[in-house]
């Protein structure tokens, strides 16, 4: 009856559900759905975690960042099987985007971050309405490929110090970090390395065995109890650091900054990150679409992503974009509807009245592996040789994306990839092909 009054009404009627919420009615849908919702809960538990801290922000605000974007972009949008949240790649970029305004983890740079957040969400509104949708589905696939790959080596240039129980500045150059490695190579805390490794092993069995669990929730398990019984037998030498206690385990009211100057200094880290995770979802949003025959709507899903952004910077949300690992997830779990995605974001917040607790026994050490063994998958291992032997020019632009993501800021790699990507295009003639 509820869900006649709501296709009955005009409202429902303007919105993208009206296409999906008929499928509910079909044998085995619903149950499917929420079973993905759950499963997709359980996974973002550590990823979220993990995710926050790449981002240069507080723990809980990952975990933020998977409940409320997640539910709008899903009701709001055009993909049945894409979900929203903490990317690796969007994770990253707003520490290399916001670090140089303000400490990372400290309340202004916080701030900030809820600001960049509205921003972009404005700026993904605006070019759903002014027709840029289609020039978006054309940024090529070897720049976002070089990013993607030159961003894994950021992430885990970023957790080398974490990795061996180090205290690293932020923000360093993959050369820097390694040297700082053999200077302090007597320092290394060897616990530190034990449970990371120990994790990083318990995540690379689980991928190859493919268990219900979700590798990365059975991983971080495996790790933390490892710590704990080190800590209780050998507390002097298993000191290691682990995840702040949340002050609360549904996201705060949180409002952006509205002072000018503000806005100015985030304009040029608006723009980049607006093109970054309109990239990747429309990206995602049309693999799962051309998957499973289902027709997408570019302007429709611009349109989600910008209100799934608007409204996470008043819930205390950074940048969310569609999540590679998690839509995977969700689509092997077997969701059919965008309801999977909205029931995830749910789900999250009542688990999280139960298990907030539990993450201060969570080691950075286990957080440091999670994130190297994103940084591995999130390599395509495959495209530089297709590229080499299919189109040069192709070639060329992921290498030069890819190390200029390593050495420059990551905003001018997406721009020199672009710009090489129509030159080399012209001599060596490329693919022609967006992605």
């Amino acid at each position: 009856m509820w869900s006649s009054f709501i296709t009955d009404g005009r409202v429902f009627d303007r919105l993208p559900a009206r296409a999906w919420w008929p499928a509910l009615k079909e044998r085995g849908t619903l149950r499917a759905d929420l079973l993905a919702g759950l499963t997709g809960a359980v996974v973002v538990l550590p990823q979220g975690v993990a995710f926050a801290h790449l981002a240069g922000m507080p723990p809980q605000y990952g975990l933020y960042t998977a409940m409320i974007p997640c539910i709008i972009a899903a009701f709001f949008g055009s993909s049945r099987q894409m979900v929203t949240g903490p990317a690796n790649a969007i994770s990253l970029t707003t520490l290399a985007l916001v670090a140089p305004l303000a400490a990372a983890g400290s309340p202004r740079y916080v701030e900030l971050v809820l600001t960049l957040t509205f921003m972009v969400g404005l700026l993904q509104l605006a070019a759903a309405f002014s027709g840029l949708a289609k020039w978006v589905d054309k940024v090529p696939h070897s720049v976002i490929v070089g990013f993607t790959t030159g961003a894994a080596v950021l992430i885990a240039n970023s957790q080398i110090g974490n990795f061996f129980g180090l205290d690293f500045p932020r923000g360093r150059g993959v050369l820097a970090n390694l040297r700082e490695l053999v200077a302090q190579a007597g320092a290394i805390h060897w616990p530190s390395v034990f449970v990371a490794a120990v994790t990083f092993a318990a995540c690379v069995l689980g991928r190859r065995i493919k268990t219900v669990i979700p590798y990365m929730l059975s991983a971080v398990v495996v790790g933390t109890l490892v710590y704990v019984l080190g800590r209780t037998w050998l507390p002097s030498l298993f000191n290691l650091r682990t995840v702040e206690s949340f002050p609360s385990a549904l996201p705060p009211w949180s409002v952006p900054s509205s002072t000018p100057a503000d806005w100015l200094k985030l304009i040029m880290p608006a723009l980049v990150m607006t093109l970054l995770a309109l990239t990747e979802a429309m990206s995602i949003a049309r693999a799962y679409a051309l998957r499973s025959g289902q027709l997408l709507d570019s302007r429709q899903e611009m349109i989600g992503q910008g209100f799934a952004n608007l409204a996470g910077a008043f819930f205390s949300s950074y940048p969310a974009s569609g999540s590679f690992n998690r839509s995977g997830i969700n689509v092997e779990a077997g969701a059919r509807t965008p309801l999977a995605a909205i029931s995830a974001g749910v789900l999250l917040m009542v688990m999280l009245l139960f298990v907030a607790p539990l993450f201060r026994y969570l080691p950075i050490a286990c957080i440091a592996a999670l994130l190297i063994m994103v940084a591995w998958t999130l390599i395509d291992w495959h495209f530089p040789r297709e590229a080499w032997k299919a189109h040069r020019a192709d070639f060329w632009v992921y290498l030069l994306t890819a190390v200029l993501t390593v050495t420059i800021s990551l905003e001018w790699a997406i721009l020199v990839g672009l710009a090489c990507h129509v030159a080399l295009g012209r001599f060596l003639g490329g693919s022609g092909a967006s992605h």
